[in-house]
C-alpha cells in the first residue's frame, strides 16, 4: 500500500474523530440566529423592537438593583468586608439580566455585535443590513431603559444611598472623557473587555456542547460578574444609568453621550471583532475544503 495514501487515510479517520474545525456547531447556530434576526428586523420590525425594548427593561431594572445593593452595603465606609460582599452580590445579581435576555429571546445590542459580524463575514447579511439590525436594537434598548427611568422617577427607589452610588458611578464614567486621551483610552479598553466577556459567554452558550440550562446560566452570570466587578464599560448599562439620572436632572448629557459612544465602539471591538470576526475566520472550513 502507498505510504502517502495510508497516511492520508489515517488523517481522514482522525479528522472524523476530532474535527479540524470544532467550532462548526457554534457558527451554524449563530447563522441560524442571523436568519431569524434578519427576518425579525425586516418584515417584523415592530416585534423586533419589542424584543429590544424588553432587553433594555431587563438591563435598566437589574442595573438599578445593582446600585440598591451597593448602596445598602456601603452605608458604613469603615466596614470593608460588607462593602466587598455588597459588590460581589451586586455583580452576581446583575448577571441574571443576561440570562433573562437570552431565555426570553430579547435583543441586546452588545451580543448582536458578534452575531451580525459573523453573519456579514459569511455573507448572510450585507453590511447595511447588519447596521440596520444594530441601530434598531440600540433604539429598542434605549427605549426600554428610558421606560425604567421614567417609572423610577415616580418612586423613592432611586434616593439615599442608591442615588449616591449612581452619582458616584456616573462621575467615574464621565471622568474618563474629562481626563484627556488617557481617559478616553481607559474607557475604550474597558468597553473592549466588557463585551469580550459577554460574547465569550454567548459563544459557549451557542457552541452546541452545553445541553444543561443550569451550566449556561452560570456561564452567563459569571461573564457579567467579571465585567461588573472589574468596572468594565457596557454601553447599554451606561445608557440606562445616565437615563435614570437624567430624569432626575443629575447628569451632564453631552458627557454621558460621549461615554456611551466610546464604550459602544469598544464593545464592538471586544464582541464583534475579537469574538465574532475572530471565531468566524478561525472556524471557516470553506477555504480548507477548496
Amino acid at each position: 500500500m502507498n505510504p502517502v495514501n495510508e497516511q492520508s487515510n489515517q488523517m481522514t479517520d482522525q479528522q472524523k474523530r476530532q474535527p479540524l474545525f470544532p467550532g462548526r456547531a457554534f457558527i451554524s447556530t449563530v447563522l441560524d440566529v442571523v436568519e431569524s434576526k434578519k427576518t425579525m428586523s425586516g418584515a417584523l420590525t415592530g416585534k423586533y423592537m419589542q424584543r429590544a425594548t424588553m432587553a433594555g427593561l431587563f438591563v435598566g431594572i437589574f442595573f438599578t438593583a445593582y446600585f440598591v445593593i451597593m448602596g445598602q452595603a456601603g452605608q458604613n465606609p469603615a466596614d470593608h468586608g460588607l462593602i466587598l460582599a455588597g459588590r460581589v452580590l451586586a455583580a452576581t445579581t446583575f448577571g441574571w439580566a443576561l440570562v433573562l435576555i437570552y431565555y426570553t429571546n430579547s435583543e441586546l445590542l452588545t451580543s448582536n455585535m458578534m452575531v451580525v459580524t459573523i453573519g456579514a463575514y459569511h455573507k448572510r447579511l450585507g453590511w447595511l443590513a447588519s447596521l440596520r439590525i444594530l441601530v434598531l436594537c440600540l433604539l429598542g434598548n434605549l427605549a426600554g431603559a428610558l421606560i425604567v427611568a421614567v417609572i423610577l422617577r415616580f418612586s423613592s427607589i432611586v434616593s439615599g444611598p442608591t442615588l449616591d452610588q449612581m452619582l458616584a458611578a456616573a462621575a467615574t464614567k464621565t471622568g474618563y472623557v474629562s481626563g484627556g486621551p488617557m481617559g478616553f483610552a481607559d474607557l475604550f479598553v474597558r468597553g473592549i473587555l466588557c463585551n469580550f466577556c459577554i460574547n465569550i459567554a454567548m459563544l459557549m452558550v451557542y457552541n452546541g456542547k452545553l445541553s444543561n440550562d443550569f451550566t449556561k446560566c452560570i456561564i452567563m452570570v459569571v461573564a457579567v460578574f467579571v465585567f461588573a466587578f472589574c468596572g468594565f464599560e457596557h454601553s447599554i448599562a451606561d445608557s440606562a444609568l445616565f437615563l435614570i439620572l437624567g430624569v432626575f436632572g443629575r447628569v451632564n448629557a453631552w458627557k454621558a453621550i460621549l461615554v456611551v459612544l466610546v464604550a459602544m465602539l469598544g464593545n464592538y471591538i471586544g464582541g464583534g471583532i475579537l469574538i465574532g470576526l475572530n471565531f468566524a475566520t478561525m472556524n471557516d472550513e470553506r477555504r480548507f475544503k477548496a
